[in-house]
C-alpha cells in the first residue's frame, strides 16, 4: 500500500478509522470525508498520523461527491482505492408506520451515496485505467428484518450496485467488491441493542450473540482486514464479489 491515496467515506465512524489505520499501517496516505467536521478532526488524533486529510461532505449532495474526489486528486494526483462506506441505521419502525422521509433520508445515505461515490470516483480511475472500489454492503443485503426496511431496502441496493459496477468497471481494470458486515462493535450496533431492548441493550445484545456461530460480535478492525485486502493486489482477480464478514450467520 505505500503511497497508495485511499479515499474513505464515512470516515469518522468506528470501521472507516479501523480501515483508515490498516491503510495507514501499510504506507498509505489517507483521505477521510464525513459530514461532521468535529467527528473527523477527533478521528485524526484517535488516528495519529500526517498522511491524513479530512473533507467535510454530504454524500447524498452531488456537488458535494464531486467535490470530495475533486479535492483528494488535486491534493494527491489520483485515487488508488475508494472505500465507500458512510451509512446509518435509521428509525426502527415497521414499513406500516414508518414515515417516507424517513425512509428517504436512510436511502439518500445508504443507497444514494454510494451510487453517487461510484458514479465520480470511477470516472477519476478511468483516467487512471486501474483502481479498487470496496463498498460497504452487510449482512441484511441478504436478509429481511422487522422494524428496519429502510436499511433492508438500502442494503439490497448496494449490493446490485456493486455487482453492476464491477461489470461496468472492469475494462478499465478496475475493481468493485463489497464487504457486509455483521454485528460489529460499533456505535450502529449499539443503536440496535438499545432499539431492540430500550434500557437493557445486554439483554438484546446476548440475544444476537446466540445467533451468531462464533458467539461473539466482530469487530471494526476485523472488517478493516477484510476490506484492505479487497482493495489489495492479493485480490486482483477478484471483483463483483460480497465478502461476508459475520461469524458465520450466513452459513447458518
Amino acid at each position: 500500500m505505500q503511497d497508495n491515496i485511499v479515499l474513505i467515506t464515512g470516515g469518522a465512524g468506528g470501521i472507516g478509522q479501523a480501515a483508515a489505520k490498516r491503510f495507514l499501517d501499510g504506507g498509505a496516505k489517507v483521505v477521510l470525508v464525513d459530514v461532521n467536521m468535529d467527528a473527523l478532526e477527533s478521528a485524526k488524533e484517535n488516528l495519529g498520523s500526517d498522511d491524513i486529510h479530512l473533507i467535510k461532505a454530504d454524500v447524498t449532495n452531488e456537488d458535494e461527491v464531486e467535490n470530495y474526489v475533486k479535492e483528494t486528486v488535486d491534493t494527491f494526483g489520483k485515487i488508488d482505492i475508494f472505500f465507500n462506506n458512510a451509512g446509518i441505521n435509521g428509525p426502527f419502525k415497521e414499513i406500516k408506520d414508518l414515515p417516507k422521509k424517513d425512509f428517504d433520508l436512510v436511502m439518500s445515505i445508504n443507497t444514494t451515496g454510494v451510487f453517487l461515490g461510484m458514479k465520480h470516483v470511477i470516472r477519476q480511475m478511468e483516467k487512471q485505467d486501474y483502481g479498487s472500489i470496496v463498498n460497504t454492503a452487510s449482512n441484511a443485503a441478504y436478509i429481511g428484518s422487522a422494524g428496519m426496511p429502510a436499511y433492508i431496502a438500502s442494503k439490497h441496493a448496494v449490493a446490485g450496485l456493486t455487482k453492476t459496477a464491477a461489470l461496468e468497471a472492469a475494462g478499465n481494470n478496475i475493481r468493485v467488491n463489497a464487504v457486509a458486515p455483521a454485528a460489529i462493535d460499533t456505535d450502529m450496533l449499539s443503536d440496535i441493542q438499545n432499539n431492540l431492548s430500550p434500557g437493557e441493550p445486554e439483554k438484546s445484545g446476548e440475544a444476537i450473540k446466540a445467533g451468531i456461530p462464533f458467539g461473539r460480535f466482530g469487530t471494526p478492525e476485523e472488517v478493516a482486514k477484510v476490506v484492505y485486502f479487497l482493495a489489495s493486489d492479493d485480490a486482483s482477480f477478484v471483483t463483483g464479489s460480497m465478502y461476508n464478514v459475520d461469524g458465520g450467520m450466513q452459513a447458518d
